[in-house]
């Protein structure tokens, strides 16, 4: 299954949650004021959107292998994509790489700083730099900034905790947020005596209550643009609790202009937790949502099931719907009633919603293909076209869906 950015961002008309059209986010909280950047046709920072970045796991040095997974990648929501550089190997890929790529591709430099200057000439639209794990980084900023520069290509200074300069560490005694912090804006002073500022921060630790004291520090300090990140978060699930945590305390603050979620997982996967934290605060239109009760003693049919059946259903379903899956009647009429589609459960049928109004009950059994039969009529008012594989066709869009 593959889907692709573009999708129109509108609910259909009458009632429910999208009334006369999907409404527009509202975020937490207004956003930091920062400078605005250009990676490549994607703005960050200022008034931008907050964008959702991954990186690839493949072999930068194998190109079709390499550029299948940021198409891949893309597909799932994914803006801008990073891509690794430890050897010579993969320094000669860059220029390909970044042709044929449908996103703009940032090279990941550590160590070497030939590098740099490599992924500048192969036309990257940022390069990464971590300070900490490049020799004697300080003497080469000035050449640096002078080849960015000419090139109009950002850079960002990424600041590890576990790769933190040793003079910092010795000076903190750890990776505090104040040694994090410090370290970027005195790399950042180091551009900026060279007259260049199109930089772009981050200050990553795998404590989100670290990071998130850290980013605070910066975001006081500086205007530049922030990318978010716990780094080594774990686990898909570890890593998803941790990054949602620290991205929610930050962003409700207006704190942070893209973010990448970091997980022992497809990177695929980080973009789709990295998406749905910006849609939960507002900060994304949403896609499909599925609003589902956690049941309780009140169920009377089996909501667990039915939610899981609902949402494979409905797997990259390109039509952005809230859809309802409730078991009881306390609270399952008014939710079925909000959404864009829903059920509200009891005594083994379900009463089925579109968009505010009851259309038909149907038995327990049937709740589910009643569901997508009904998501499938929306996505026709909207415009998607469905053939007779189960395809789901739209500006910008291709699904099977179930």
């Amino acid at each position: 299954m593959s889907v692709s950015l573009g999708i129109p961002a509108v609910r259909g008309e009458g009632g429910g949650a999208g009334g006369d059209g999907q409404e527009e986010p509202r975020p937490v909280a207004p956003r930091r004021r920062s400078r605005q950047i250009m990676v490549g046709n994607v703005p960050v920072g200022g008034d931008a959107p907050v964008s959702v970045q991954s990186m690839t796991t493949t072999l930068t040095s194998d190109v079709n292998a390499t550029l299948q997974q940021i198409a891949e990648l893309t597909a799932a929501g994914c803006q801008i994509v990073r891509v690794a550089v430890p050897s010579q190997d993969d320094a000669e890929a860059l220029p390909a790489i970044a042709r044929k790529s449908s996103i703009p591709v940032i090279a990941d430099i550590h160590f070497q700083p030939k590098y740099v200057f490599a992924a500048i000439d192969a036309g990257c639209a940022a390069v990464r730099v971590n300070p900490g794990n490049i020799k004697k980084f300080d003497d080469k900023v000035g050449e640096i900034a002078k080849a960015a520069s000419a090139a109009g290509v950002p850079i960002r200074i990424g600041v590890n905790a576990g790769s933190l300069d040793k003079r910092l560490l010795a000076k903190h005694g750890r990776a505090t947020p104040e040694a994090l912090v410090e370290s970027a804006l005195w790399e950042c002073s180091l551009f900026e005596e060279h007259g260049f500022r199109d930089i772009k921060i981050s200050v990553k630790h795998n404590d989100p209550v670290v990071m998130i004291e850290a980013y605070r520090q910066l975001a006081a300090a500086c205007d530049y643009p922030l990318h978010l990140g716990v780094t080594e978060a774990g686990p898909a699930f570890q890593g998803t609790i941790k990054s949602a945590v620290a991205f929610g305390a930050l962003l409700s603050q207006g704190i942070g202009d893209t973010i990448r979620v970091s997980l022992s997982a497809p990177p695929v996967e980080e973009v789709k937790v990295g998406a749905q934290i910006l849609e939960s605060l507002g900060l994304r239109r949403r896609g499909l949502e599925i609003v589902s009760c956690p049941s309780c003693g009140r169920a009377q049919v089996d909501v667990y099931t039915l939610a899981e059946q609902v949402t494979a259903g409905l797997k990259d379903f390109p039509v952005p719907l809230r859809v309802a899956v409730m078991g009881c009647v306390v609270n399952g009429p008014g939710e079925a009633r909000e959404a864009d589609l829903g059920v509200a459960s009891g005594n083994g049928k379900g009463q089925i919603f579109v968009k505010g109004q009851v259309i038909k009950t149907v038995p327990e059994a049937q709740i589910v293909e009643t569901l997508i039969e009904e998501a499938m009529n929306i996505a026709t008012e909207m415009g998607f076209e469905i053939d007779e594989d189960g395809a789901v066709t739209g500006p910008g869009a291709t699904v099977v869906v179930g």
